[in-house]
């Protein structure tokens, strides 16, 4: 029952489970009481003595704020507040407290933002939107510049997407454009925005002067358009950095997007899509065909002047390597050998002629190189067809083949039904038969290993293999982690786009396997090592915790991390607490360059570390080495142990390799080898081997199974 008591008439209960308070929090509450009054009534319980008093269960911060607002004279000390009186049977006052205190719900940041634009709009000004909510004006006013972010930051914002300090980031500056650029930008990498990220990102997110994009649009275009550039007096041209990049992004796409319609006319394709991309990957290949095309022939005269070049070139290799050479010499050589062989590669590398009859479906891609330049991607491609093309009515197609779905159809193809007993025997004779065959013969059964395991890359539908062998992509421990701009991923990405995909053209399983088999031996190795190189696990590189046998391949391999991977303030140093930044400083410069940033923010030692581990700066040559090659310790790989004492299979020079191999096959055929002859490695017991011993795993997800 609602009752309006006097608040002098109201105690505080030792029931309440509030303990703790907020001095600002109370405030702000004094202030919006006293300038809307008690909008929600004080729960409370009568008690025994004094007689006529009542114990305030649930509301005693507002029960507080009134009785402050008395003692100031604002109210009177009987002034009448509405309570909901608990009866005794009723629900337990502890209860009532914890309910009321733990179903409270913040206002989402973005909500407040809106409600305080909202108050602007009726005609409340800032100063008085802080008094009647005891906030401070500066508070609301950030609330206010929240309220202006970009709307793909600001919607990210209310659907708790970033939190309120990154948001905080995204508004360092009121430039919306930028905003959605850097939110674009950072997006979900390395595992969610950072707020110095972010921060760093919208004051120098720029490109430089030698940027492919700027070299495309010139200076003269961007400066007109708007742009700004920022110069380095001390460094040349090309240190200048262009501060507006979302700018300088749009006007190169208008410009790329006119010269892709004329190259599209001038060379006849139905397409030409630009893209500011640095190459083709599945994303923007997505739902289109290849379509084969192959480069035109050297004629007579181009034929002959390469075997000139090849002959010269051959001699001033010589001149190199020999010992009665000057240095003056050799140094001539070697320019004119760079000539000749830029030279060569002119003549050699012609891009692909397209058959006229496919150039009215076919269309490629617009790209920039390195220098800027507008060039055709060098692969054609068609719109995909339906792969769910429906057959007649009754049939399943596979392959474009229609498939009788009628099981009397059936049945009178294959004959007499057999039991499924011996259905069951007579395929696993006729299993073991084919087995017996692959296995005599090792040049075919390396084929079809290579084969069966990147297959898949086609997209096709097609039957089923019929071999347990897979080359399964491992599941990663941070599956929305994504990596697009590291050195290694965009290595990869390339030499997966180079790999020959002209065998993936066949309708059936069958026939792409008999294109498969006549690449060249280099074609198939490539395929086996992008096979073998999708396998690996994500292993942590701390000592004592790794995969050992990671680590074996990193010996072998002489992976340099360093090369692959700096740390920068959004990959690590953000991410990190400042005395494991101020432990890696003193690892590469001693206790004296750890000491000298003790003293620095978090964030400006996060941007300070990024150029000191990329080498840009001045110190000592030797602090310097040692900055270039810091890892942490979770991305080091450990000491191999001894190789020899570790082998138990014979050396690759003395295992058949049918032919296939070069010398530089060795690396994939080793981690296939190796892995194919250990059982303990795949997810299937082998029956061979001790069952009591122990292994380390591979760390691969190449895996053969024996067949049920």
């Amino acid at each position: 029952m609602i009752r309006t008591i006097p608040l002098n008439k109201l105690l505080a209960s030792t029931r309440n489970v509030r303990r703790r308070g907020d001095a600002q929090a109370d405030a702000q509450l004094k202030a919006d009481i006293e300038a809307r009054g008690l909008l929600q009534n004080l729960v409370v319980t009568p008690v025994a003595k004094p007689r006529g008093r009542f114990a305030v269960e649930a509301g005693e911060r507002r029960r507080r704020a009134l009785q402050a607002l008395a003692d100031e004279g604002k109210l009177d000390q009987a002034h009448g507040v509405p309570c909901l009186v608990l009866e005794v049977g009723t629900i337990p006052p502890e209860e009532a407290s914890v309910a009321e205190n733990f179903q409270r719900l913040s206002m989402n940041p973005a909500d407040e933002c809106l409600a305080f634009r909202q108050l602007i709009a009726s005609g409340t000004d800032v100063e008085s939107i802080a008094r009647r909510f005891g906030l401070t004006t500066r508070f609301v006013e950030g609330r206010l510049r929240l309220a202006d972010l970009a709307p793909v930051v600001f919607q990210a914002l209310g659907s708790g997407e970033i939190g309120l300090e990154v948001a905080k980031a995204y508004a360092v500056t009121g430039d919306r454009e930028r905003q959605a650029w850097v939110f674009e930008q950072i997006g979900n990498s390395y595992g969610g925005a950072q707020p110095d990220s972010v921060r760093r990102m919208m004051t120098q997110a720029t490109a430089s002067g030698a940027d492919r994009r700027a070299r495309f649009v010139g200076e003269n275009a961007y400066v007109a358009a708007g742009g700004r550039v920022e110069r380095d007096l001390f460094s040349g041209e090309a240190a200048a950095r262009w501060l507006d990049v979302p700018l300088l992004e749009r006007l190169a796409t208008e410009k790329l997007e006119a010269i892709a319609a004329d190259e599209a006319s001038g060379a006849g394709l139905a397409w030409v899509r630009p893209t500011l991309a640095e190459w083709i990957g599945h994303s923007l290949a997505s739902g289109l065909e290849r379509i084969p095309a192959e480069p035109a022939t050297l004629t007579d005269a181009e034929m002959e002047r390469v075997a000139a070049l090849q002959e010269e070139f051959d001699a001033l290799a010589e001149l190199v390597d020999g010992a009665e050479a000057s240095e003056e010499a050799r140094q001539d050589a070697e320019d004119r050998m760079a000539m000749l062989h830029k030279e060569m590669r002119a003549l050699t590398d012609k891009p692909p002629m397209l058959p006229a009859a496919l150039r009215e479906q076919a269309g490629t891609f617009l790209l920039l190189d390195e220098e800027g330049r507008p060039t055709l991607h060098d692969v054609f491609y068609k719109e995909a067809a339906d792969p769910d093309g429906g057959g007649e009515a009754g049939e399943t197609r596979v392959d474009g083949a229609a498939i009788p779905c009628d099981p009397a159809a059936a049945v009178a193809e294959t004959g007499p039904a057999l039991s499924q007993r011996l259905l069951g025997e007579l395929s696993m004779q006729r299993r073991d038969i084919l087995a017996v065959h692959i296995v005599m013969d090792p040049a075919l059964a390396l084929d079809l290993a290579t084969f069966l395991m990147v297959d898949g890359e086609t997209g096709c539908v097609s039957e089923r293999s019929g071999f347990s062998l897979r080359a399964s992509r491992p599941a990663d421990p941070m599956p929305d982690f994504c990596t697009a701009d590291a050195p290694a991923t965009m290595k990869l990405a390339g030499i997966v786009e180079s790999l020959d995909r002209t065998w993936a053209e066949g309708d059936t399983r069958g026939t792409r396997f008999d294109a498969f088999r006549s690449l060249s031996s280099e074609a198939r190795m490539a395929w086996l090592a992008y096979a073998v190189a999708r396998t690996p696990e994500a292993s942590i590189g701390t000592r004592g915790a790794g995969c050992a046998f990671h680590d074996h391949l990193s010996a072998l391999l002489g992976i340099d991390l360093a090369r692959w991977w700096r740390p920068t303030g959004m990959n690590f140093f953000d991410r990190v607490p400042k005395s494991v930044t101020l432990a890696a400083l003193a690892e590469i410069g001693g206790p004296a360059l750890s000491a000298r940033y003790a003293n620095t923010r978090k964030a400006e030692l996060a941007q300070s570390c990024e150029r000191i581990f990329a080498g840009d700066f001045i110190g000592d040559v030797e602090v310097k080495a040692a900055a270039l090659a810091w890892v942490p310790d979770a991305m080091r790989f450990a000491a191999a142990a001894d190789q020899q004492e570790e082998a138990d299979v014979p050396p690759w020079e003395e295992r058949p390799t049918t032919g296939l191999a070069g010398a530089g096959d060795a690396p994939a055929l080793e981690a296939l080898w190796g892995s194919a002859a250990d059982g303990s490695e795949f997810g299937a017991a082998s029956g061979e081997g001790d069952p009591g011993e122990e292994r380390e795993g591979s760390g691969l997800m190449c895996g053969i199974e024996e067949a049920a």
